[in-house]
């Protein structure tokens, strides 16, 4: 969602050597974006305070000289590392009255700014022209080592799917419906390969189970460049609304994304080759973790059917 403010940056400030403040699991997906001359470990935990920390890593960061510092999220305590490293131009969204963290606030017209990849990228200034499509590298040459240290053929297309959504099963499609998806489609000669975390690993092992043989779960047994490398040489991608849809519509993969609990709104894939399927009933999006009406008809209705008929029109736009 930032890398289009890195390309604005970087079209800017040609020479100009852009650093990111973030988590070290985050670093692989990072390593992939041209724009990012280093990472930066954001060692605090999520919703920590750690105001000892914030302050000492600001101190080390100030002698590495930083002329300016775009600051994403709204919280107050993630705009105290910049402040504390004395970086003269610190940018931002207002958010929880920043006020004098920040010296360069922005007002959010969220009317006017719906999608988080224009709001970030609008902190570069005004430009012309849409806001770019995020980019990611994936050389031929890791894609082929990423096959092999799996065991992976060489010389398949797989359809993936990306069955994870870290917020919660509102966000999930059914695990029912990618397992039927799967049996369609292996008897197309499709092979179908599963990607997502060790978190996911038994969502992928029950679809395997009910593809009977249909589909393969790699889910837990892969890193995130190694996730990136498989996504890079799909036929087409099938992924709920989740990091790793983010991921290939980055790699220009065709893809089709689901969406229940969220908003296509927001949080779309940045992709001319991506199609939503959300069928916006009167009930979301609700953006709950789970379904408060408990049937989950926005993905449960979201029929196996609909989505081999969107593969189908990716697949004879590629043609």
């Amino acid at each position: 969602m930032m890398q289009p403010l890195l390309m604005r940056l970087r079209a800017q400030q040609p020479e100009a050597a852009i650093h990111v403040l973030a988590p070290a699991w985050s670093a692989p997906l990072l390593a992939r974006m041209p724009e990012v001359a280093a990472v930066i470990e954001n060692p605090f935990a999520h919703g920590a305070f750690d105001w000892a920390g914030r302050k000492s890593l600001g101190r080390r960061l100030a002698s590495a000289d930083f002329s300016e510092a775009y600051v994403l999220p709204n919280s107050w305590k993630s705009a105290l590392v910049p402040f504390f490293a004395g970086i003269p131009q610190r940018i931002g969204y207002t958010g929880e009255a920043r006020y004098f963290l920040l010296n360069d606030r922005h007002a959010l017209d969220a009317s006017a700014l719906p999608r988080l990849v224009d709001r970030y990228a609008a902190l570069a200034g005004p430009a012309e022209g849409d806001t770019p499509e995020p980019r990611l590298t994936s050389t031929a040459e890791q894609q082929r080592a990423a096959r092999e240290a799996l065991g992976l053929p060489l010389d398949v297309a797989p359809v993936v799917f990306c069955p994870g959504a870290e917020y919660g099963p509102a966000k999930r499609w059914p695990v029912h419906h990618f397992a039927a998806l799967a049996r369609r489609l292996i008897s197309a000669d499709f092979p179908v390969w599963i990607i997502g975390s060790a978190k996911d690993a038994p969502v992928g092992d029950e679809i395997a189970r009910l593809a009977e043989g249909s589909a393969l779960n790699l889910c837990g047994r892969t890193n995130l460049a190694q996730a990136i490398d498989l996504l890079a040489g799909a036929r087409c991608v099938v992924s709920n609304d989740s990091g790793l849809m983010h991921v290939a519509a980055a790699l220009d993969r065709p893809l089709v994304a689901l969406y229940g609990s969220s908003s296509p709104g927001y949080t779309p894939p940045l992709s001319a080759r991506a199609t939503i399927l959300f069928l916006g009933l009167e009930c979301s999006p609700c953006f709950k973790r789970e379904c408060p009406l408990g049937h989950l008809h926005c993905l449960e209705n979201l029929t196996p059917e609909r989505v081999l008929n969107a593969m189908a029109t990716l697949s004879a736009q590629a043609t």
